[in-house]
């Protein structure tokens, strides 16, 4: 049995829509209409204990809607959904005791209060005892380095520094399965590395099972061993990463600084995408062409200084991915 089962889960909202009537037009009045909308369309997967799955797709997806079903905030128009064998929104005071759930654009901290009182509110409101709430707290103080931002309200934080107490503060009561919606999003380098460093040894050494929603595709690349995407509600994906960027995009790049000056170089089973000075890019399918081969064929005929293969970046992967499928970044 996954640890997270959801089966057909669809989700239609009633929107209101406005349509003026020429009288009501005249008089500054409008006459409403509704119209429903589908968020989730029959969306099937399931994820076991200890895997740290990256969800992506478009703006207006789905992706928060199923995070807010899953956390047991939204109820589904049909389907089903179990996380550790509990329904979300029906079983929700013991759902939230083993979950944590962190949002980049929004806060579970008080916003007047020292990050340790918010701390300290969030352990009544989750009633962990309180040995195993000092050894998280110790634990978490040091793994995030926010210790000398315990005493300092949450509105004088930087943003970086605000989203680690975030973090801090969904682990506080040990939960089994982590939701992270864009958990570095306006965060620095130093700060993004930091987060992604933390997550990562979250789920190997805890055995913490992670949901990642970001646009940041470095995040993903960095963390996710899985990925599912999704688009107009419905799920288009659900592969390891490599997996999908070989059914996507396999295409690799191979990069040559020359020791020399040359006016041209060709290079059987690749083609020249890029030629600057004496670095030249070409781009080759490895399933046609070995790598080894393209390599032995230039370092026969030229000096080579430097050289390497890159595989595509995730940016074009997934871009490759919305134009194959319609869905469409906004």
């Amino acid at each position: 049995m996954p640890q997270i089962l959801v089966d057909g889960l669809t989700k239609r909202f009633r929107v209101a829509v406005r349509d003026p009537g020429l009288l009501g037009a005249a008089r500054g009045l409008f006459r409403r209409q509704a119209r429903d909308v589908t968020a989730l369309d029959h969306m099937s997967f399931g994820l076991e204990r200890g895997e740290l799955v990256g969800l992506i797709g478009p703006n207006g997806a789905g992706k928060s809607t199923l995070i807010k079903i899953l956390s047991g905030i939204l109820r589904p128009t049909a389907g089903k959904c179990e996380v550790d064998g509990l329904v979300p929104w029906l079983e929700r005071i013991r759902h939230v005791a083993r979950i944590g759930v962190v949002f980049g654009q929004r806060t579970q901290l008080w916003w007047d209060l020292p990050i340790v009182e918010s701390f300290e509110l969030l352990r009544e409101i989750y009633r962990v005892p309180d040995e195993l709430f000092t050894r998280n707290l110790d634990e978490l103080v040091e793994r995030l380095k926010i210790a000398p931002l315990l005493d300092v309200p949450l509105r004088q934080l930087s943003l970086g520094q605000r989203m680690r107490c975030e973090i801090a503060s969904a682990l506080l009561h040990s939960p089994s399965v982590l939701f992270l919606d864009e958990p570095t999003i306006g965060l620095d380098a130093v700060s993004k590395l930091a987060v992604r460093e933390f997550v990562k040894s979250l789920n190997r050494e805890r055995g913490a099972t992670v949901i990642l929603t970001t646009h940041d595709m470095h995040d993903i690349e960095a963390l996710a061993q899985r990925v599912i995407i999704i688009g107009n509600g419905r799920l288009l994906k659900d592969a390891h990463f490599e997996a999908l960027r070989m059914d996507v995009l396999s295409e690799r790049r191979l990069i040559v600084e020359l020791g020399e000056d040359v006016p041209h170089v060709e290079l059987g089973g690749a083609k020249l995408s890029m030629q600057e000075g004496r670095q030249w890019e070409f781009t080759f399918d490895p399933t046609r062409v070995p790598a080894h081969e393209l390599i032995a064929s230039i370092a026969g005929r030229y000096t080579v200084e430097d050289i390497r293969i890159e595989d595509a970046k995730i940016e074009e992967v997934i871009a490759r991915f919305y134009a194959l499928h319609g869905a469409v970044e906004t």
